[in-house]
């Protein structure tokens, strides 16, 4: 008796709709979006984004530009316009990263396309994407379009190569790697760095020194993935080992012993298995790959420093940027378990 009492007070369906077609004869059939877009619309085509950017991560793509700010003194109203576009870019590449990576978890939360489908989740970033370049036309500087293009091919390039070498259990060479960095992580980076450049009233180039940024934050990234606690919260534990990644540290474990196929078979399995990536992370730390990856972000952090410097020139406006390099260095290695 509930049942039927709570059957009978759904709603009635809608009435059945009258179709005509003598209305294309006549009808206003202007459908641009200048007309017909609105903001439920654009919430929809945008929900995947918004989902991704209510968990925030730590802002470093926005304290960088901060800091480059020191020197190349780029107007507000430019310098928001950038800081806008290189989050907007940060954050829709992430989307495609995460369905290109079968990720499950990003900052501790589900990702967006295990929520919203991959489908919506591809287009919601590529709108974004372009919408980026819209913005990038209100800077009203022909180079600030060339250099958005350009460094969005490089992005590519360098996510191409690195899906290539997962997809066929390729090995790259460490020179391979940087240069793929180089292109995808750094390539970002310096979009941000190129479009101040272009709207300082100063000539500086900073591009040596985003560039060695761009490489010290990769390598890190990829050292933490494998060896941090936090980075096992947040993305899940040794993530790049189920991914099948020749990440920084794997590429000198692998290379370190050619003949030692384990790891690089434990890359193909893509596990989930805890007790297997513990065994892939010991059997890295015996060939001294993470002491080998701690060495090089040491090493590039002073070389940044000193770049740093002689951009600087004795201007007293490098501290930005200092603060930067002293965050990235790496807290004293203990044991991953």
């Amino acid at each position: 008796m509930a049942i039927a009492q709570e059957q009978s007070q759904d709603p009635p369906p809608p009435p059945a709709q009258t179709f005509n077609f003598d209305r294309y004869t006549h009808d206003d059939l202007n459908f641009t979006p200048d007309r017909s877009w609105n903001d439920y619309k654009e919430r929809l085509v945008r929900a995947p984004y918004e989902y991704a950017t209510r968990k925030p991560g730590k802002n470093f793509r926005s304290q960088l530009i901060a800091g480059f700010n020191g020197w190349l003194q780029v107007p507000p109203a430019s310098l928001q316009i950038i800081t806008k576009v290189v989050g907007m870019l940060h954050e829709s590449s992430l989307l495609i990263d995460d369905v290109q990576d079968s990720s499950e978890l990003r900052r501790g939360f589900p990702v967006a396309h295990s929520i919203f489908g991959v489908a919506q989740t591809i287009n919601s970033a590529n709108y974004i994407c372009y919408s980026a370049l819209q913005e990038i036309q209100k800077l009203n500087c022909p180079k600030a379009i060339a250099v958005f293009a350009d460094e969005l091919v490089n992005l590519h390039r360098g996510q191409g190569m690195e899906l290539h070498w997962r997809d066929t259990l390729t090995c790259p060479t460490e020179e391979d790697y940087l240069e793929m960095v180089g292109n995808k992580t750094a390539g970002l980076f310096r979009l941000g760095v190129k479009l101040m450049q272009a709207e300082s009233p100063t000539d500086m180039d900073c591009v040596p020194l985003v560039n060695l940024i761009g490489l010290i934050y990769q390598i890190r990234d990829d050292y933490l993935n494998l060896w941090s606690h936090e980075y096992t919260h947040n993305k899940g534990m040794c993530e790049d080992l189920t991914e099948g990644k020749f990440s920084f540290p794997i590429i000198h474990s692998i290379r370190s012993d050619p003949a030692n196929l384990e790891l690089i078979n434990i890359l193909k399995q893509k596990t989930t298995d805890v007790q297997v990536k513990r065994y892939a992370v010991s059997y890295m730390d015996g060939t001294g790959s993470f002491n080998y990856t701690r060495a090089v972000i040491s090493t590039l952090i002073e070389r940044a420093r000193r770049t740093a410097l002689d951009i600087d020139a004795g201007q007293g406006k490098a501290d930005g940027v200092m603060k930067i390099l002293d965050k990235m260095v790496l807290e004293t290695p203990g044991s991953m378990f």
